[in-house]
């Protein structure tokens, strides 16, 4: 997906939070995880970008909710998301939804307040409409989670002052499709994008699509 947008000559960073990827980084919290994008919209902004399209997925969402307050976002995109308010968390989100997804089940947690996801269950949940190869890798990529990220609320809401776009994916089994259209719904004057065939990750399946957005909000 970075390659589609280089392509375009729109410039790309996917950020790697504290204890994720390439991290070398101890697990944070919420605000560690927000701090931490705010680090790399500082570093652009003093670069002098003209604007930053901020793109939150998953769990992500709740970190550009917080994070995109900042002055050089323009725009926020959330992609199968949660965007909580101030008094909100994602797993009470999650939780208080009536139709319940097929995470949950899926969730392995450890004793040292980290939770994992099955790998044996991973590709149908987050990747069923990927290509074998790369659900094989994203599966093999997969790690620990801190799970007081999920329980703790925005220190500010970014929706509330941005222009936001969410795009819901209708064939997601991570974050109910419902869900999401709820969660879009209550988001001033958002643009609303489906992919009806998407699941949890787009960005594996059909790149081309989130090239496609993010270039033209770019």
């Amino acid at each position: 997906m970075l390659a589609g947008l280089d392509e375009r000559a729109v410039p790309a960073i996917a950020v790697d939070l504290p204890g994720h990827g390439a991290s070398t980084e101890p697990f944070s919290d919420l605000h560690g995880d927000a701090a931490h994008v705010t680090e790399v919209l500082d570093a652009i902004q003093a670069g002098g970008a003209p604007g930053v399209v901020l793109v939150g997925h998953s769990y992500g969402g709740a970190v550009i909710t917080e994070a995109g307050t900042h002055p050089v976002v323009d725009r926020l995109v959330y992609i199968a998301a949660f965007p909580p308010d101030q008094d909100e968390t994602v797993l009470g989100l999650a939780l208080a939804h009536p139709e319940q997804s097929e995470l949950g089940p899926a969730m392995r947690f450890g004793d040292d307040g980290t939770s994992t996801v099955d790998p044996a269950l991973a590709g149908a949940v987050f990747y069923e409409d990927c290509a074998p190869d790369d659900v094989e890798r994203a599966v093999g990529l997969l790690g620990a989670h801190p799970m007081r990220t999920f329980d703790q609320p925005p220190a500010a809401v970014a929706w509330r002052a941005r222009p936001t776009t969410y795009v819901v994916c209708g064939a997601d089994r991570a974050v109910v499709p419902g869900l999401q259209r709820e969660l879009a719904a209550r988001i001033p004057a958002a643009a609303i994008v489906e992919w009806p065939d998407a699941s949890h990750s787009p960005f594996l399946s059909q790149p081309g699509d989130v090239v496609d957005l993010v270039g033209v909000l770019a």
